[in-house]
């Protein structure tokens, strides 16, 4: 999921686990019953995952040139930050046959008291830039006790941000990209959605054919212990949301004697299918849109509904909304002749799920598209989710999204048949997004590269203490997904956010934070059944 809604923290903190329109959707949802038993009962059966096996506790020999590097640090341009360039093996099985460099960053501790180290951060994705998080929030924004105590500490992953980005579209490219229609009526736009999955993919395998095979979450966790190797730490203290809760399990599970404090917020769940992942991340969707709209009707403003309109009602009438849309998009005033389309207005309305600050911006950006015919809010919602700037540059996000995501897991379909076959589970799951996000899961079908990955449980033993974040009305990381991976981890602490919002550590919650907090400061782990709201 990582944003610049509210305020900066959100394009990076909650960074989608994207299970984004047209992006690689490896993301969540608060599963409901009815979502589980849907891909029970409607799909292939899933055989019982494998677990991760351990690394052994020596490091290859061959490996020592990488753990054995000197950081050189510089001033990096943003004040009280230092940037070095680490290296890593471009393929661990033939360290070898070339690196790969990773961009680093760190912002040392403040003091006062005892140094506890590093405390590496990832906001999630895959494709958050984990130094863009750091610099401009957790650098400055985590608790000053937390800062004074460590070295607040990031690496962009292999492909991501400033560490050999990945790169498939220019950004005219990636706008038509966008708004390509994901809810096809006829054989002809099915033929263009597909059309656009293979450029999108035909572009990534040309941009980077050797790094797109080296891209996967297992080879991330890796790299994290090299550094954690050459800035001195015995054990990896590290905080990630989202996806980065994937990237800190794995890491638990790789190195389990090298575990140190973690904390893993907005779990995943790594035990899941690609298909079953999507189709739980829609029906968390879905629970988060119920969240909202019960509070929609609330208000003076909502362009839904009203007193005693129902929830259900509500998501008949946005959904009626983006079909109007999907005949005839709208202007919104953009300077390149953009019109929002109904895959655009659908990114915006999910966009808006992660917080629920941003409720508010939601019914004025709903209000202006509904009744004055004014695209331009969801529109700014929208690009904000793709990482779209006013110059029409993308980051790149969403490519790394798809090229980490696309080798993590065996794609979630196969063909198009195979999407139409699974629409009445996603339908199910949530009347109001399930088409859009079934169709968005076809995406890997195409990828030039093959998956590496499988699902898997993660057990991690003889790890200290590993603290798992679940809210339980989590738009993208479904609450269930927190529950299954505190389960697996043999040292797993389940600690529960009761409320809305994607992720929970410093959005609000003092009996979150100061859970974390203590956890992070003294090793006092959050005690069995925690819950905040």
């Amino acid at each position: 999921m990582h944003t610049r809604r509210t305020h900066r923290r959100t394009r990076t903190a909650a960074t989608l686990l994207a299970a984004a329109l047209l992006a690689a959707a490896c993301s969540s949802g608060g599963a409901s019953t009815s979502a589980r038993s849907a891909v029970e009962g409607g799909g292939p059966t899933e055989s019982s995952p494998t677990s991760l096996a351990a690394l052994p506790r020596q490091t290859p020999a061959a490996l020592a040139p990488y753990y054995g590097q000197k950081l050189s640090w510089r001033d990096c341009g943003v004040p009280g930050f230092q940037c070095a360039t680490m290296r890593a093996p471009l393929d661990y099985a033939k360290p070898a046959s070339g690196d790969v460099r990773l961009a680093v960053a760190r912002k040392k501790a403040t003091g006062p008291g005892e140094r506890l180290g590093s405390l590496l951060v990832n906001p999630g994705g895959p494709g958050g830039s984990a130094i863009g998080y750091l610099q401009s929030f957790a650098g400055v924004g985590y608790p000053a006790e937390v800062r004074a105590r460590y070295d607040m500490v990031a690496v962009d992953p292999r492909g991501v941000a400033r560490s050999e980005p990945v790169e498939c579209l220019d950004g005219r490219e990636m706008d038509e990209y966008t708004e390509t229609d994901v809810t096809p009526d006829d054989e002809r736009e099915r033929d263009g959605l597909v059309d656009a999955f293979k450029a999108f993919a035909e572009g990534c395998g040309a941009d980077a054919p050797k790094l797109l095979r080296h891209v996967s979450t297992v080879e991330a966790a890796r790299d994290m212990d090299i550094l954690r190797e050459v800035l001195g730490d015995e054990k990896l203290n590290y905080v990630g949301a989202s996806y980065g809760t994937f990237l800190g399990a794995t890491y638990a599970g790789l190195f389990p004697h090298r575990a140190g404090r973690l904390v893993l917020d907005g779990a995943m769940d790594p035990a899941l299918s690609a298909r079953r992942l999507n189709l739980e991340q829609t029906a968390g969707f879905e629970t988060a849109f119920q969240s909202f709209a019960k509070d929609c009707v609330r208000q003076s403003d909502c362009p839904l509904g009203g007193p005693g309109t129902s929830p259900d009602q509500v998501g008949k009438n946005l959904k009626a909304f983006f079909e109007k849309l999907d005949a005839r998009p709208i202007p919104t005033g953009d300077a390149d002749g953009r019109r929002l389309t109904e895959s655009l207005a659908t990114i915006g309305v999910i966009r808006a799920m992660y917080d629920e600050a941003g409720w508010p911006q939601l019914r004025e950006a709903l209000t202006s598209a509904m009744k004055e015919n004014d695209g331009a809010g969801l529109l700014f919602l929208s690009d904000d989710y793709y990482e779209r700037e006013a110059d029409g540059d993308y980051s790149n996000l969403m490519f790394a999204n798809a090229a980490v995501n696309c080798l993590d897991l065996p794609a979630a379909f196969s063909s198009p048949d195979d999407v139409r076959a699974a629409l009445p589970d996603f339908h199910k799951a949530s009347p109001v997004f399930g088409e859009g996000l079934a169709w968005s899961s076809l995406n890997c079908a195409y990828w030039p590269v093959q998956a590496t990955g499988e699902p898997h449980r993660t057990v991690a033993a003889g790890a200290a203490p590993i603290v798992v974040v679940g809210t339980t009305r989590d738009p993208a990381t479904p609450y269930r997904w927190a529950e299954s991976l505190a389960g697996q981890l043999s040292s797993g602490r389940l600690l529960t956010y009761d409320g809305d919002g994607h992720t929970a550590y410093n959005r609000g919650s003092s009996c979150i934070d100061s859970a974390i907090n203590a956890y992070l400061l003294r090793g006092t782990a959050p005690g069995a059944g925690k819950r905040c709201s």
